[in-house]
């Protein structure tokens, strides 16, 4: 999956969307991924519904709820028509707290002394950040009946009906590893009794494996690994992958929603945001950009404050280069799979080196990478096929000054955070440009 998330805020009304579209597939994406869009709580952000069967006014400019139903259907299609499948935020660990059901469904929700909760979050400096415009549901109290035709189960199954029939094919489901794996796997059971094809990917981001485990288990498609994080030289990422790759595939992402924008964090380094973008595409199955992340943007997106006043002046283009990496991923299956990768020991720690396999049948592809983005580095090996371990031809699929020959010895000046892909001949390529 190679999505491309269009934050809602950001692009404006439904009827701004189709460049967007037409970019997304342009780059070779095939899956779009928006924000929530429904009507919103007091508090104005994206994940603080209050409706979740109505469409948020500042995208559809109408208070007609069929008509913007409506909207929401004709953006579909031209996604559609563009070769792209939907997939939106399923926000079911909370809702707004001045939503009607906090009235209408009291015994829904969690609570504390009496009172709704409110979820809340742990920070790395281990400060408790408490979201007090959001009531948190009770999913194992509603597991006691989960046949209720009037329980909270019941209700997720009948929203995201709702989202189907508005066209969206896949769910980005927040902060998953929060729910009980039994009620996801309900939930899933009950909608894909009817659309068999929807797919459902986890949010596992800062849980532990033990529960990235149990909650992938409940039957999603795919989880979001932490290569945004990894500094290309601790064992962590490596580890967590080779803890999670049977269990489920995974996306990756440079940047997100949530994050600081690269080109802000990297002072303008352009090299970096591609370095970046080829590392976590090639890594893992899925990968995933924000928007704007093409382009340099530098304004963070806010869930509460963006507004389509924040697009920029873009400051970059890598629409190009985001393009050549997609295909090479289309081209080379294992690219756009689960298999065993292992980091190979090369002299120069300014160089890293990881070996990526299929994981059923023969193939292998080498990625050397420059970890610095700001000087370039020499890479040197006496022979390429004691590093890939194939005794075939080996394409060279770089983005950057790709070789027709490989010479042995091989020897490359590798620019700031620039990157070869080396690929065996039996990796069974695919046609196509």
């Amino acid at each position: 999956m190679n999505v491309y998330n269009l934050f809602p805020l950001l692009a404006g009304p439904f009827e701004h969307w189709q460049p967007h579209l037409e970019r997304a597939a342009s780059m070779g994406f095939d899956w779009v991924f928006v924000n929530p869009i429904q009507q919103l709580g007091r508090s104005g952000s994206l994940y603080s519904i209050a409706d979740y069967f109505a469409i948020n006014p500042a995208l559809s400019q109408t208070t007609d709820v069929d008509d913007a139903k409506a909207q929401v259907r004709a953006m579909a299609r031209r996604a559609e028509a563009s070769g792209l499948s939907l997939m939106i935020d399923l926000v079911i660990n909370h809702c707004a707290d001045d939503s009607s059901l906090v009235q209408q469904h009291p015994d829904w929700f969690l609570r504390e002394r009496g009172r709704i909760a409110h979820p809340y979050c742990i920070e790395d400096s281990g400060n408790k950040v408490v979201w007090r415009d959001l009531a948190q549901f009770d999913h194992r109290r509603a597991l006691q009946q989960p046949d209720h035709p009037d329980g909270l189960l019941a209700y997720c199954v009948r929203m995201v009906e709702h989202l189907v029939g508005l066209g969206f094919r896949g769910f980005r489901c927040d902060a998953a590893y929060q729910i009980p794996a039994d009620f996801w796997r309900r939930l899933i059971t009950h909608i894909r009794a009817a659309h068999p094809d929807t797919v459902f990917v986890a949010e596992t981001l800062g849980c532990s494996p033990e529960q990235t485990r149990e909650t992938a288990s409940a039957g999603f498609d795919a989880i979001f690994n932490s290569s945004k994080w990894w500094d290309f030289h601790g064992d962590w990422l490596l580890e967590q992958y080779a803890a999670t790759r049977h269990i489920a595939p995974s996306i990756g992402f440079p940047e997100s929603h949530d994050t600081r924008r690269m080109f802000d964090e990297f002072q303008g380094n352009a090299d970096a945001l591609r370095q970046r973008y080829l590392f976590t595409a090639l890594f893992a199955s899925g990968v995933m950009i924000p928007i704007g992340f093409e382009y340099g943007f530098r304004r963070r997106l806010d869930v509460v404050a963006t507004t389509p006043d924040d697009w920029e002046t873009p400051n970059l283009d890598l629409t190009g280069f985001i393009g050549q990496v997609n295909a090479v991923k289309r081209r080379v299956p294992l690219l756009s799979g689960e298999g065993p990768i292992d980091r190979l020991d090369y002299p120069d720690p300014s160089i890293l080196v990881l070996r990526k396999q299929a994981a059923d049948g023969p193939g292998q592809a080498l990625l050397v990478l420059n970890r610095d983005p700001w000087t370039r580095q020499r890479f040197y090996t006496e022979n390429l096929h004691h590093l890939i371990h194939s005794p075939g031809p080996i394409r060279d699929l770089s983005p950057d000054w790709p070789m027709e020959d490989l010479p042995t010895p091989f020897e490359f000046w590798l620019g700031p955070g620039m990157a070869r892909v080396l690929v065996s001949a039996d990796a069974v390529l695919q046609p196509g440009p």
